[in-house]
């Protein structure tokens, strides 16, 4: 049985409801819209939208003109970095064995994009493996100059880069958990410090990249995470080390959210570890099984 493919596309609004819901309705459309999350301190939405390479190509390039056509960077502010309106589209294959067909999903989608007027830059197994951080580090502002200078160049589109519309990043990545924690009594200086300690590039958990940002309306600051190797790092292990140095520093966990959805795999061995079940993992879990063992 031949699985749909995946994607979670980042808009960068998560304010204006008409907004979000006239593009959930673009990519709700050709393919199949599973769940969308909108912040309002990140201003910036996350949508989970599944379907055959065909339905999910027409949903992305409907949802990303609709994005082009409502949103406007320079009348944007937000703690989430973002360098576009269509700010990350990924492609995710749900078995691993689908890598190579959401590789050249996500390479006719950049081309499509790019014939539509937005500069695309690819990342993930798309891209030599950079991250969206590589394409966020300063902003629009630093990804134009970078631009100017002949530093980088758009894979697909345009050779420059509106100030309007910005760039979409694209590629094909395997999924991963958008995960983030928020702190009570601390400081955006204290969540940035806990974030520096839990991700990979500082000795952290592999596989994990953290941010540190502030949310003044929900008046808490808050450790962002995508979470990019559940297996080899557990989320429960990631709560309890932010609890650790946030007790450390006089802070406390205020809760925890679920940006979008995340493997069944993820949840089980959380299971597992809070029922105390020895050896528990996905082949304990019932649908998984018959996933798993079905026809192909």
């Amino acid at each position: 049985m031949q699985l749909p493919l995946e994607s979670v596309p980042n808009f960068s609004e998560g304010r204006d409801q008409t907004t979000i819901d006239a593009i959930a309705t673009a990519l709700g459309g050709p393919a199949h819209l599973l769940d969308v999350h909108a912040d309002a301190d990140h201003n910036r939405s996350v949508f989970t939208v599944v379907g055959a390479e065909a339905e999910l190509l027409e949903a992305l390039v409907a949802g990303v003109a609709c994005a082009r056509e409502r949103i406007d960077l320079r009348a944007h502010e937000g703690a989430h970095p973002r360098v576009g309106v269509a700010d990350v589209v990924p492609v995710v294959p749900i078995r691993p064995t689908d890598m190579s067909r959401a590789q050249a999903a996500a390479l006719e989608l950049a081309g499509r994009l790019g014939d539509d007027g937005t500069p695309v830059f690819l990342y993930g197994e798309s891209g030599e493996g950079r991250g969206p951080a590589f394409f966020r580090r300063g902003g629009l502002d630093e990804l134009r100059r970078r631009v100017a200078s002949g530093e980088l160049a758009p894979d697909f589109g345009p050779p420059e880069i509106d100030t309007r519309t910005g760039a979409a990043i694209v590629g094909a990545r395997r999924p991963l958990i958008a995960f983030n924690v928020d702190l009570r009594n601390a400081s955006i200086e204290v969540a940035q410090e806990i974030a520096a300690a839990i991700r990979e590039r500082g000795g952290g958990f592999p596989g994990v990249r953290a941010l540190g940002l502030d949310l003044p309306r929900a008046g808490r600051v808050q450790v962002s995470m995508n979470v990019e190797d559940w297996e080899a790092a557990a989320l429960h292990e990631i709560v309890a080390r932010i609890a650790f140095e946030s007790a450390r520093r006089g802070a406390e966990l205020a809760g925890s959210e679920l940006v979008g959805l995340m493997p069944a795999g993820a949840v089980a061995a959380a299971a597992g570890h809070l029922l105390g079940i020895d050896g528990f993992d996905t082949r304990h879990v019932l649908e998984l099984r018959l996933l798993d063992d079905g026809p192909d």
